[in-house]
């Protein structure tokens, strides 16, 4: 059988700015981007069939019987039956909400209305809607997926020079460096990824999670439900943190309750207030409404899209939302929206188009990734898209 994960277009707009650059199975939570979570329990490749521009990064593949997943939803054991019992033009669904289907070759636009017979699926379901799911349902996602990861497989042995404190496991794979930290598993689990460098004297509680090749500065001190993504760097405080990869917030400071995309850099002593002084709940940016919208949350920090950075001693309100590919810099608290593209602080003017391309290159190159072809018709793509979306 042949598997596609299709974005819905209003779930995908609902979770900008971390959605221009990806389709919203790309998205990481827990220790493993959605995609990766059904290779990893269909135990083949999976494909990604959303909006045209993104076909060139994220290709699709179709055959005649195509079993389509909404890219929203986060896997479940008795969700993957349903859908397995499916058949020929029957689709899935739960309280209005499309699950799966199953049928020939589609476009993108015609997956968002598709009608064949109805099956209803019998309870809730977990998935990712707004931005601040992410990291609300980040811990429970480490605790869920740590089992599947490691089932028999060996761990390398934590050596002497470091603490374990609790029930829980630490597992490290081949190549990681772990030396002088403290680890408490009483919460959930921790994972260190291939080649990981966890330096002395960082404290460490579970569920947690850090993936190749990411680098934790020496002292630092992360609570549960964090994830680092592949190639991160990071220092300070940092609770319920999930880092797409790619990115630095390599210095002190305070990161809280909170999503950070691909390409983005921190800079030295950055801080964020994820709890408002009157304990009310926090109001955050949607794309969709174009307006503040109360979350329901006490506890919402900072959602940074791709290739954004702060300079030194930025401070964040509480439920910030910060666009693509924008610089901000200044001594005083930042807008608690900052659209894509721009330069500056509580004033701020429009960020070069070709000054923003020059930077991602040399960010790029700086992890050894290049910025070819499909990733320059990309940023172009999504240049003229914010446009569109942000005007």
């Amino acid at each position: 059988m042949n598997y596609i994960l299709f974005d819905q277009n209003h779930i995908k707009k609902r979770l900008l700015p971390l959605t221009y650059f990806r389709p919203v199975s790309e998205i990481r939570c827990g220790i493993l981007t959605i995609k990766e979570k059904w290779e990893v329990f269909l135990n083949q490749p999976v494909s990604t069939l959303s909006e045209a521009y993104l076909s060139e990064k994220f290709p699709v593949h179709f055959e005649e019987d195509n079993i389509y997943i909404n890219s929203a939803l986060l896997l479940d054991k008795d969700l993957l039956k349903a859908i397995h019992n499916l058949d020929f033009n029957q689709r899935l669904i739960y309280d209005n909400m499309t699950l799966a289907f199953r049928t020939g070759k589609l476009s993108w636009e015609d997956t968002q209305n598709f009608e064949g017979k109805t099956i209803i699926y019998p309870k809730p379901v977990e998935s990712i809607q707004k931005p601040y799911d992410i990291f609300n349902k980040n811990a429970a996602q480490i605790k869920k997926e740590y089992e599947w990861v490691t089932q028999n497989r060996q761990s390398q042995k934590l050596s002497s020079t470091n603490t374990k404190i609790g029930k829980h496991p630490v597992f490290i794979e081949a190549g990681a460096v772990v030396e002088a930290v403290i680890f408490n598993t009483d919460d959930g689990p921790v994972y260190i990824g291939k080649n990981v460098k966890i330096l002395e004297g960082s404290m460490i509680r579970g569920p947690f999670a850090a993936m190749d090749n990411s680098v934790v500065k020496m002292g630092a001190k992360i609570y549960g439900g964090t994830t680092l993504g592949p190639n991160t760097k990071v220092g300070g405080e940092i609770k319920d943190v999930v880092f797409f990869g790619n990115a630095n917030k390599g210095h002190d400071g305070y990161l809280g309750d909170s999503v950070i995309a691909e390409w983005c850099n921190l800079g030295a002593d950055t801080n964020n207030s994820n709890l408002k002084n009157n304990y009310s709940n926090v109001k955050l940016w949607d794309y969709t409404q174009r307006d503040f919208v109360d979350t329901g949350l006490q506890f919402c920090g900072l959602i940074m899209g791709d290739h954004s950075k702060c300079g030194i001693a930025t401070m964040f309100n509480t439920g910030t939302v910060v666009g693509i590919s924008s610089n901000i810099f200044g001594g005083d608290y930042q807008p608690k929206f900052f659209p894509s593209f721009k330069w500056g602080g509580q004033q701020y003017t429009d960020y070069r188009y070709d000054k923003a391309v020059e930077v991602a290159k040399a960010v790029m190159k700086r992890r050894q990734k290049q910025f070819d072809k499909t990733e320059a018709d990309l940023f172009e793509k999504v240049y003229h898209l914010v446009k569109e979306i942000e005007r």
